[in-house]
């Protein structure tokens, strides 16, 4: 599936900014990088898609780290919201 138009633009404001850092200590540049691994995997979410259209994305950082990723698109703006390492169920989606 490809729906990423280039350049990317991300949408961190008050609501999202910092929040997986926290919960899940998953920095907002680490979840832009995986955006730009070659090996991603993109699948929409079907299940929490009912307000708007959202995504699931597999893929890694720069130091290898494995991550779950939950997005929309705004205004050909991406707003992740949320970000987390991959279980060992879901690391077969990616590999």
């Amino acid at each position: 599936m490809r729906i990423f138009r280039q350049p990317l633009i991300f949408d961190w404001d008050k609501g999202n900014k910092g929040k997986n850092l926290q919960k899940h200590k998953v920095s907002n540049e680490e979840c832009e990088e995986v955006f730009f691994d070659s090996q991603k995997r993109t699948l929409r979410d079907e299940l929490h898609s009912v307000n708007e259209s959202r995504f699931i994305l597999l893929g890694k950082t720069k130091n290898e780290r494995i991550l779950f990723i939950v997005f929309t698109t705004r205004k050909e703006k991406i707003r992740v919201i949320s970000a987390r390492d991959l279980n060992k169920k879901e690391k077969k989606l990616y590999l």
